[in-house]
């Protein structure tokens, strides 16, 4: 009787948060296709996002070319100290002085379930995967990273209802998808382990929306073209490369045929839009996977643009078979027109625009770099 009594007694310490407060206990189901198990409607004494509170965010892959834009864009909106910036990789002195950075694998369920936990994290933006050229080159790492990890990701967001953002891509659409436009709702049978990733990605997020209440948010990408940040292995960085080689030798070996036409983005587009679907209430979001758009060009196109910047700039091409086989599967234009209606989307970058922005940071980089 005496052992049965302390026995009661001690579940209860167990069940009980350090300051006292309650919790329910909730029977235990199974979440997603990870064999783990979770509370069905767990109360993990984290703080519950609200319109009269800033979310604390955390940002995986963040030191690639978007991790770092959009930290700087949600500190500035919500505060320095709530958006956790995260990544396998050291980041420069500038990005760790510029806020909160912590070391995070998604390959590591149990550090990422710590992270979220002790931060308290209630929107979190996955960026961690490896792009269409770089997944090619090492299929078993990228199925690890963009299929495992996800499912880490998804499970984690589910337990702890979490606000998630999984970008999409231009790459999850395949050769017989339509191409000119591309709506939001079609075939897509990608050809590369990047593509089907993110089908993927895009199915099983809406998946757990529907059976777990998951608010799962995604957007397809174009190709995002931005300043301050090097080509990453995708097949549409020949857009960034160029201004580079413009700047430093005049000159630009594009590995794309010259009329290879692909949808693509200013990186401050893409960073707002990023922040405008997470900002959306849950029940005016008809959809939950949108295109989005802001021009559509080719590299003769870009190039044109460029001598005018640059008029002694001079374009070759060598061909990369597998990098066009890639872009000759990709859509053309995308159709974005669900996001411009549902959420009041809109580009603010064409192409001149993108051109002329580009060679003035690159130009104001190189006074700077000249006064020092």
């Amino acid at each position: 009787m005496t052992v049965r009594l302390l026995s009661r007694v001690f579940n209860q310490v167990l069940q009980r948060p350090a300051c006292g407060c309650p919790t329910p206990i909730a029977p235990v189901q199974f979440l997603g296709i990870s064999p783990r198990e979770v509370p069905s409607h767990a109360n993990f004494h984290s703080v519950s996002f609200s319109d009269t509170e800033h979310p604390r965010v955390l940002i995986t892959g963040g030191l690639g070319q978007l991790g770092v834009g959009l930290a700087k864009l949600l500190r500035n909106r919500f505060g320095k100290d709530n958006v956790i910036l995260s990544d396998i990789r050291k980041p420069s002195d500038h990005v760790f002085c510029s806020g909160p950075f912590i070391y995070s694998d998604v390959l590591d369920y149990k550090n990422l379930r710590e992270i979220v936990v002790n931060n308290r994290i209630t929107w979190l933006i996955h960026y961690s995967a490896l792009l269409s050229a770089a997944g090619e080159a090492n299929v078993p790492l990228a199925r690890d990273v963009n299929i495992t990890g996800l499912h880490n990701i998804l499970d984690i967001a589910a337990e702890h209802s979490l606000r998630l953002f999984v970008p999409s891509t231009i790459g999850a659409f395949g050769p017989s998808s339509p191409r000119n436009p591309t709506p939001d709702l079609c075939i897509q049978r990608p050809r590369t382990i990047y593509g089907v990733s993110k089908v993927h990605a895009e199915l099983i997020g809406e998946y757990y929306h529907h059976r777990h209440g998951l608010d799962f948010r995604c957007l397809r990408y174009p190709g995002i073209i931005s300043a301050d940040s090097q080509p990453g292995g995708g097949t549409t960085d020949y857009a960034i490369q160029i201004f580079h080689d413009a700047m430093k030798s005049g000159r630009f070996q594009c590995y794309l045929k010259p009329d290879t036409r692909l949808p693509m983005m200013y990186i401050d587009d893409c960073l707002r839009a990023t922040l405008e679907i997470m900002e959306v209430p849950a029940d005016s979001l008809p959809m939950r996977t949108y295109n989005i758009s802001a021009m559509s060009f080719t590299p003769e196109e870009l190039a044109q643009e460029v001598v005018k910047h640059v008029p002694e700039f001079q374009v070759t091409y060598d061909v990369d078979t597998v990098r066009q086989a890639i872009a000759d599967s990709w859509p053309m234009n995308f159709d974005d027109s669900n996001a411009r209606k549902d959420w009041g989307w809109k580009h603010y970058y064409d192409l001149p625009e993108l051109v002329t922005t580009m060679f003035n940071f690159y130009t104001s980089e190189s006074r700077a770099a000249h006064a020092s």
